[in-house]
């Protein structure tokens, strides 16, 4: 272990995510949130990712994660020799091996899209697979959607077998969102942090903070094995969660724990948590 950072519930390790998540306790983290450097579809430094890499670190996570606690795995795949590698899917029937159960495969819909390509349709999504080990123990849905008819009656809703199951019932104005999530990506929208633009792939801020409100609850231990621009450790700041936040790249590893650290203080200064806009 390199170097550990202590900001706040954050602990902050730089280092191999193998090694780092090997002194976790087993059965101590109640979420992962996380995208690896899948595929080679970007440039990161110090990266080592490869598909045995990958059996190692989903091994591991599948121990450190509590029985009911929940894995976010946002991923998606590269086009070789003019086809997709399926990667995507075959990290996700390895967890599945490992004894995970796939709750929900969930697309993260981006704003904008990847290079486009002149023989297939573009390509403006990634995966967001969400693991289970065992039983979910933690669902707290989000209830954003504009309803089309709000304030319309309604009778009854069709069971499995086709039948009729009577009930009166009326539209609400909102109700829980569906599992596609669409988000504003880029420079000043993924987030208003302009050093978290030093890393080549920040996912958004809100799509980090919607999982931690999801799928765990305040005082909850929230997991990040490939940190980044430290995202995930921010948001799980802001919604009052602890975090475990891990980096290999040292360079990464710094703005991680210069973001990290200015929402800390400004926690600090305003205990109204409101967020702040740097």
């Amino acid at each position: 272990m390199d170097k550990q950072a202590q900001i706040g519930d954050a602990t902050l390790y730089l280092g191999d995510c193998r090694d780092i998540l090997q002194k976790i306790p087993d059965n101590s983290i109640d979420l992962v949130v996380t995208s690896p450097p899948y595929d080679d579809l970007r440039e990161y430094h110090k990266s080592i990712w490869n598909m045995a890499v990958f059996y190692e670190i989903a091994t591991i996570l599948t121990v450190k994660v509590k029985e009911g606690g929940v894995i976010v795995w946002v991923v998606g795949d590269s086009v070789k020799q003019g086809s997709e590698t399926g990667n995507s899917f075959r990290q996700a029937l390895f967890f599945l091996h490992c004894g995970m159960r796939l709750h929900d495969t969930m697309i993260y819909k981006k704003s904008g899209l990847n290079h486009p390509d002149a023989y297939r349709y573009y390509q403006s999504f990634e995966y967001m697979f969400v693991f289970t080990k065992g039983k979910i123990k933690t669902f707290n849905p989000i209830a954003d959607r504009i309803n089309k008819y709000p304030g319309i009656r309604y009778m009854g809703t069709r069971r499995r077998n086709g039948s009729l199951k009577k009930e009166l019932g009326q539209v609400k104005d909102v109700g829980r969102r569906y599992n596609v999530w669409e988000y504003a990506t880029g420079f000043n929208t993924s987030s208003k942090d302009k050093i978290a633009f030093e890393h080549p792939a920040i996912f958004p801020e809100k799509m980090a903070e919607d999982h931690i409100i999801s799928w765990s609850n305040p005082g909850d231990l929230v997991c990040d094995p490939f940190l980044g621009s430290g995202t995930t450790g921010k948001m799980a700041l802001k919604q009052s969660r602890k975090c475990i936040g891990i980096e290999i790249s040292d360079r990464y590893f710094a703005i991680a724990c210069n973001r990290i650290g200015v929402y800390q203080k400004y926690l600090h200064e305003n205990r109204e948590g409101i967020e702040c806009g740097i």
